[in-house]
Formats: C-alpha cells, sequence, structure tokens
C-alpha cells in the first residue's frame, strides 16, 4: 500500500489515521449529535474500531484520515472513502466533525474538497458517492459547495428511531465542473 500523504487547506490539517486517534473517533461516534447524523447507530467500542483499522483500513478497502484545526492542531473529526472499487474507480465518501465547537466554520467543506481532489489526483477515483439522511441539510449544502450533485432520493429506505427516512444520495465526478450535471 502506498505512503498517504498529509494534505493542508487553508482551515484544515488531513492525516492518515492511526490507533492513537482510537480514543478521539469513539468517543467522537457515540456523541449524539455525531450519531444522529448516521445510519449506523450502535454504541461504538474501542474494539470495533480496532477491528475496522484492522479489516478494512489496513487492506485499503478503506482510506481514513483525521481532520485538524490548522489554526490549532485539535483534531475535530474525520474524512474516509469506504467500499474503495479498484476495478471501476470509485469510492464512497464520509465524514464526520466531532467537536461540536468545530461546526460550522466551513472544516467539512474544505475537507471534502481536498479530499475529494486527493481522491481523483492520488488515489485514482473517477467517481466518489456519498448517501445522507434526507434531513441533514446543513451537510448537504456542504456537499453541494465541494462539488457534489444529487443523484437521487430513496424514500423510506431506513427505519431510525421508529421511523421510516429518506436517503439522499450524491456524486462527484472526475473532471466534472462544481454545479456541471454528472447524469
Amino acid at each position: 500500500m502506498q505512503e498517504l500523504p498529509i494534505l493542508t487547506g487553508r482551515l484544515v490539517v488531513l492525516r492518515p489515521i492511526t490507533d492513537g486517534d482510537t480514543d478521539c473517533i469513539v468517543a467522537w461516534r457515540n456523541t449524539p449529535s455525531v450519531m444522529q447524523n448516521f445510519i449506523f447507530r450502535e454504541p461504538f467500542t474501542p474494539e470495533m474500531h480496532r477491528h475496522w483499522l484492522a479489516t478494512k483500513v489496513a487492506t485499503g478497502q478503506v482510506v481514513q484520515y483525521i481532520i485538524e484545526d490548522k489554526a490549532t492542531g485539535q483534531a475535530v473529526g474525520s474524512v474516509y472513502y469506504r467500499d474503495v472499487d479498484q476495478a471501476n474507480h470509485s469510492a464512497e465518501y464520509g465524514i464526520f466533525i466531532g467537536e461540536p465547537a468545530a461546526r460550522g466554520k466551513g472544516f467539512g467543506t474544505e475537507t471534502a474538497r481536498l479530499f475529494t481532489q486527493f481522491g481523483f489526483e492520488t488515489l485514482g477515483l473517477h467517481r466518489i458517492s456519498l448517501r445522507l439522511l434526507a434531513e441533514n441539510l446543513p451537510a448537504r449544502r456542504s456537499y453541494e459547495k465541494a462539488g457534489f450533485v444529487l443523484e437521487g432520493t430513496f424514500h423510506d429506505m431506513v427505519v431510525l428511531d421508529g421511523r421510516y427516512r429518506d436517503v439522499v444520495f450524491m456524486a462527484k465526478l472526475a473532471g466534472a465542473e462544481p454545479g456541471e450535471s454528472v447524469c
């Protein structure tokens, strides 16, 4: 597996995840404000995270980074590609800002731009997709600013908290300009 670079933007620094990040990841993933935006909502344990690192990150099926606030050096969240498909040059994008004080500051949008550029230019991806709960409008706006476009809405796709929820699918293609349709 190739050595992964550190990515630096105006607001954030993205660095490859390590086992030393486990405590932060577990704390963030178990925070109600983060968990509410995930489809997978089971309590997250250090063992689950270490299994993920060993079976997914170490094998290249997942490329995961930690998001740091460039001004303070504090870890504030994580961004990743899962289901990396080398044959079809595609992957699914995921992100969360775990530190409440870091939300709404543009970290997510800048991370999406940096990480998709890295995905296209370094990892050789052609298609980067994502899915999110339809009611997560702040995330959707951030993804749109980063160049993702709506591909469709799957109505009543998941049951969370006893209610059916819609799931929105978005994607960004290599070479597509922000706002340019991928259809």
